[in-house]
């Protein structure tokens, strides 16, 4: 047998044995206590559930794009050992033109603008 259908024989062997032994630890009832937020004793002040900024996610977003675009990146100094380099560096800076059009876009919106 090859390696990997030895990995992969383990690896769904103990998923399956983990999913049937979940099945026989107790169940846990949560009670209103356990539910509650800590607060050293004392009754909450207010609701653990306080409202989420959009501004936040846009800008988390925005950072999760361009960080994806740095990680894309990185080994393009070693794609001069491809068959066509040429081609790459075309895509790469395809790549690059798009996500800084979006940008300029996202600025020229004010998606960048932290307080209104």
């Amino acid at each position: 047998m090859s390696l990997i259908m030895t990995i992969v024989s383990i690896t769904t062997a103990l998923s399956i044995v983990l999913a049937i032994v979940s099945f026989w630890l107790p169940q846990m009832t949560p009670d209103h206590e356990k539910l509650s937020p800590y607060e050293c004793g004392f009754d909450p002040l207010g609701s653990a559930r306080l409202p989420f900024s959009l501004r936040f996610f846009l800008v988390a977003i925005l950072f999760l794009l361009f960080d994806l675009e740095i990680a894309l990146l990185l080994p393009l100094p070693w794609a001069d050992q491809l068959a066509s380099p040429l081609t790459t560096f075309f895509w790469a800076s395809a790549v690059l033109a798009l996500l800084t059009l979006g940008l300029i876009y996202e600025w020229l919106q004010g998606g960048l603008e932290w307080a209104e």
